[in-house]
């Protein structure tokens, strides 16, 4: 599996830190003391805009637009979206104009949803901002602004949301390798890695790491939008995608995935009782920010499955936070109550 084959751009801060959560493991250790050791893999610590997860795949699609002698990168999200934010990035960073379509997912309307974190970094970075409704066909109405673009004589390249596609998911696969060397190093035996799943990029690229280099490691991803069968046959496609690309077709099957998609809630980007007292138990045992749409959920996920003991008490669990605290400032009033 030689990933250097492929064209790359370095944006991100790498390897990103490997680190325990001492006090909230013990926090969470049953009455005998005993419990998962729970480890963070600090991929909010990329470095690009803020950090986060899509900065990896972000190094190898702006690696292919560039490749394919693009001016201008379209992609698209919701309002509040970490890869809009790190796409407008790194296309301020490599001089590319940069359209992002921001969907209404969620129907809010307040000004701390609809102006500031990511909105605002988006603007920041220069980036130009369409709006859509929910339930909109986003991929046709970025292929139909790469048209229009065209008829300017622009060379638009199109990023898939998420930046989920088998060239996004090769940064994953590179984490893959990354973590198995920094626990080669630490000595630590990894059982499981648990991070948010939502466009299936993330996952798909780690399941193939995993796989490829025979590591018996467990990728679970906590879904944050859909339902668990939609989303693990997303993840599985892509996997397969994604592991064909590399010249491993037929590796991946179904029996590698596992989504587990109960604390979605009421929907994408809505908060979740959960999710808020995730993102409080992390800050205030461990010092760390979550984000309040994916790693939140996914880590109120992984404290849920760990009380209910899903986990065995010896097991080292691997979280991957993917970033996007400044997604924070979108949720002052679910985050800022009185939780006495």
């Amino acid at each position: 599996m030689n990933l250097a084959r492929f064209p790359r751009i370095r944006l991100g801060h790498l390897p990103t830190p490997l680190e325990p959560l001492e006090r909230l493991s013990r926090h969470l250790a049953g009455p005998d003391g005993k419990g998962p050791k729970l480890w963070i893999k600090r991929d909010d610590c990329t470095g690009l805009s803020t950090g986060g997860n899509k900065t990896r795949k972000l190094e190898f699609l702006m690696a292919d637009a560039l490749a394919k002698g693009a001016d201008t990168v379209i992609t698209q999200g919701a309002t509040q979206s970490n890869h809009a934010r790190q796409t407008a990035a790194a296309a301020a960073k490599l001089g590319l104009a940069c359209h992002l379509l921001l969907e209404d997912r969620t129907g809010r309307r307040d000004e701390a949803y609809t102006q500031s974190a990511n909105v605002l970094l988006d603007r920041l970075h220069g980036a130009e901002i369409g709006h859509r409704p929910a339930g909109a066909d986003m991929q046709a109405e970025m292929e139909a602004l790469a048209a229009q673009l065209r008829t300017q004589g622009k060379r638009p390249y199109v990023i898939p949301g998420g930046g989920s596609n088998p060239v996004g998911s090769l940064g994953y696969v590179y984490a893959a390798q990354e973590l198995l060397g920094q626990a080669m190093e630490l000595g630590l035996r990894i059982d499981h890695v648990i991070h948010a799943t939502g466009s299936a990029g993330t996952q798909a690229g780690l399941v193939v790491g995993m796989v490829a280099l025979n590591s018996g490691v467990a990728v679970l991803g906590i879904g944050v939008s859909a339902p668990r069968a939609p989303q693990e046959a997303k993840v599985l496609a892509l996997a397969q995608e994604t592991a064909k690309y590399l010249g491993l077709p037929g590796m991946i099957r179904a029996e590698h995935i596992a989504a587990n998609c109960d604390y979605v809630g009421q929907g994408y980007g809505i908060a979740t009782q959960g999710m808020v007292e995730a993102v409080r138990l992390v800050a205030e045992l461990d010092g760390i920010l979550l984000d309040p749409v994916y790693s939140g959920k996914a880590m109120a996920g992984l404290i849920d499955l760990i009380r209910k003991g899903h986990f065995a008490p010896d097991s080292n669990l691997v979280f991957m936070h993917t970033g996007g605290s400044v997604g924070l400032f979108g949720y002052p009033e679910a985050l800022s109550n009185d939780p006495s």
